[in-house]
């Protein structure tokens, strides 16, 4: 029906032009960075090390959160308790968490002066360390551990339910049951989640900062962050800019390679099966590992709350203004990303466009931080870059959280034009009357929950600011990263806390703004 529906044909060609100004967008700052990349000296045995260390703690926060999501989704498909949908929801909320937020809560809970490091202390033994390689790792997994748990959890939910009562009638026994049912959807479900947990680590640029522990444990990012702004080296800078690509597209590249279809046939659509009969023996371990995960995530929180709240009515007037800003930014970051989104999905909604999908997710392979530096390299001829930090900020911002706002709208798009299509026909409407009075209608609840994700993303980057901005020009979190520099630990909780409540805020804000009732 969809096919046979009236094109928004104003829209649809606006959405092609903006289709090319993204890509342009995108694609201009990397060859800024290429070119002046080929100029520079090669890289010396430093950069060589952050290399290493990028692929080295991408590979182990990827093949450790894969692997600790296995039994915490296997318990979560086949156990049903109080608080499940609650604790499944609490699996979604590390992706809305600014990075530098979590990272205080992890310090809280892991650091030195930590929860645990506290508790061992009373035994005599000494505290925890949590700066290097682990502390990197460990906030990396508390990050991907709920993605990949979600990922599969969607696998053991996508087993056809007939199957497993045929197998029930037919004696199966729980070994039959992995060998048949589990171990097929983990093969095909597993390589992909790697492959995108492992995408998101090199790309991490605040984690790197916060608990990198010095030159033995430098990402890449951090390294251009180094180059750019202590050595204002733009040629190094740039060639590590080029590396960074080629890390990112290659581990795109296979991540898209290894998203393979289902293997399990579909079924009747019928409710997911109860696997508790299958799995008699092994409840305390599953309680086990779902307490352990809970923990894990509610921690964090908890220690920020504890320690952050007593500082956050005294924070200093810098942080207030810089939250404000933020505030601003995270608002037309949003709006810049749903104005760019709504046509680039009108025109993906109406026909397969590869072109499109490819321009679409296009920012996921390249790290906000290259972009920065692509785009600084472009305006230092023609204008002052660090006049210009947070119009660049916002415009980074609301590229990197596109291909989100395509996934949800997209889908919402093609139903609207399916489901009300030819009734707007009958109507004759075309162009913006179609849009405003059959199509936009039924997008307010992705166009909000886009529009919070956006807001929250952009609220809590710690990226581009950071290369460009002078110290009257930083939003919340680059002032939060001030505060603990200069050993203001208390302040630095409080800003974390402040930032916790805005983020959420306006995703919350957005999301419900959306959900609300929809006039006919």
């Amino acid at each position: 029906m969809a096919e046979r529906a009236q094109p928004v044909t104003g829209l649809q060609s606006l959405g092609a032009g903006i289709a090319t100004l993204v890509a342009l967008a995108l694609l201009a700052p990397l060859v800024a960075v290429a070119l002046r990349a080929e100029a520079a000296s090669a890289l010396n045995s430093s950069d060589w090390a952050a290399i290493r260390f990028t692929v080295l703690q991408a590979l182990l926060s990827a093949g450790l959160s894969v692997a600790l999501a296995i039994p915490v989704s296997r318990a979560l498909a086949r156990r049903r308790f109080p608080g499940r949908r609650l604790l499944i929801t609490l699996m979604g909320a590390p992706f809305l968490l600014p990075v530098i937020v979590a990272v205080f809560g992890l310090l809280a809970v892991f650091g030195r002066n930590g929860w645990i490091s506290q508790a061992l202390g009373t035994l005599g033994l000494p505290p925890l360390e949590i700066y290097g390689l682990h502390g990197v790792v460990l906030a990396h997994v508390f990050f991907n551990l709920p993605l990949a748990t979600r990922l599969f959890l969607q696998g053991w939910q996508a087993i056809p339910s007939e199957r497993v009562r045929l197998a029930a009638s037919l004696g199966f026994t729980p070994r039959d049951i992995w060998r048949h049912f589990e171990a097929p959807m983990l093969r095909a479900t597993a390589p992909g989640a790697f492959l995108v947990i492992f995408l998101i680590c090199t790309t991490s640029f605040a984690v790197a900062l916060t608990l990198g522990g010095g030159p033995r444990a430098t990402t890449v990012e951090l390294a251009i962050y180094q180059a750019f702004r202590f050595d204002f080296d733009l040629g190094r800078a740039a060639m590590l800019g080029a590396v960074q690509v080629l890390i990112c597209a290659s581990g795109a590249i296979l991540a898209f390679r290894f998203a393979v279809p289902r293997v399990l046939g579909s079924g009747l659509d019928r409710p997911a099966m109860q696997w508790e009969a299958f799995a008699k023996r092994a409840r305390v371990a599953d309680a086990a590992f779902l307490t352990i995960a809970a923990l894990f995530l509610i921690l964090p929180m908890a220690a920020l709350v504890a320690k952050g709240l007593p500082a956050i009515l005294g924070l200093p007037s810098s942080v207030w203004q810089a939250a404000l800003r933020s505030i601003l930014l995270a608002v037309s970051s949003a709006m810049l990303a749903l104005l760019v989104a709504l046509p680039m999905a009108a025109v993906m909604a109406r026909r397969h466009q590869t072109g499109l999908e490819l321009i679409g997710t296009l920012s996921i392979a390249i790290s906000p931080l290259v972009l920065g530096t692509g785009l600084f390299l472009i305006l230092q001829p023609i204008a002052n870059p660090v006049a210009l930090a947070l119009p660049v900020t916002g415009l980074v911002n609301a590229l990197m959280s596109l291909p989100f706002l395509l996934r949800a709208l997209t889908p919402a798009f093609a139903e609207a034009e399916a489901t009300q299509g030819r009734l707007a026909d009958a109507l004759g409407l075309q162009g913006m009357h179609r849009l405003r009075h059959a199509i936009l209608p039924r997008l307010r609840a992705p166009l909000g929950f886009g529009a919070g994700l956006a807001a929250a993303l952009s609220m809590g980057d710690l990226g581009v600011i950071a290369l460009f901005s002078s110290p009257a020009q930083g939003t919340l979190p680059l002032e939060m990263y001030r505060l603990m520099g200069s050993y203001r630990t208390d302040d630095a909780q409080g800003a974390a806390l402040l930032l916790l409540f805005l983020s959420l805020g306006l995703f919350w804000i957005c999301d419900r703004g959306g959900r609300g009732r929809v006039g006919a």
